[in-house]
């Protein structure tokens, strides 16, 4: 069985690539997809006065809402997901949680913004694709006018 890392972002972009490894389009039926999301640490102001077990649950039940729809539908398609709540920089988690299953690949759903905009405001693909072992797959949802 071959690890796959779905990272999401709760987005329309992140369920079109769902649905392409529902669908058998990506890779074979042996797969066990890691759902993750990352979200950035809280800074050092909010540690001084939130404990640490209460920003982890916070952390965890964000994720949690944000991977619902993505984890529905590769579990309605009968595909074996597993969530995992990350925190820290989203490109450098994604890669070293990769990295820690073995994954034989990374699927993003892309926002298709364009190199120009992605170069101002940055893109966790890109840094995503730049710094993974493995192969790295985009996935842009189709308009449905197209």
């Amino acid at each position: 069985m071959q690890n796959i890392v779905l990272a999401t972002d709760g987005s329309t972009y992140s369920d079109a690539a769902a649905r392409c490894i529902a669908e058998g389009k990506l890779f074979r039926n042996d797969v066990c997809v890691h759902v993750v999301h990352c979200l950035p640490d809280v800074s050092g102001e909010v540690k001084a006065y939130i404990n640490k077990r209460d920003i982890e649950a916070w952390h965890t039940e964000e994720s949690s809402k944000v991977m619902t729809s993505t984890i529905n539908i590769l579990q309605g398609a009968g595909v074996q997901a597993v969530c995992k709540a990350l925190v820290g920089f989203a490109p450098e988690r994604i890669v070293a949680y990769a990295n820690e299953v073995k994954a034989a690949a990374i699927v993003l759903g892309t926002h298709g913004r364009g190199a120009f905009l992605d170069a101002i405001v940055g893109s966790v693909a890109s840094r995503v694709i730049a710094h993974a072992a493995c192969p790295v797959v985009l996935v842009r949802a189709t308009n449905k006018s197209e």
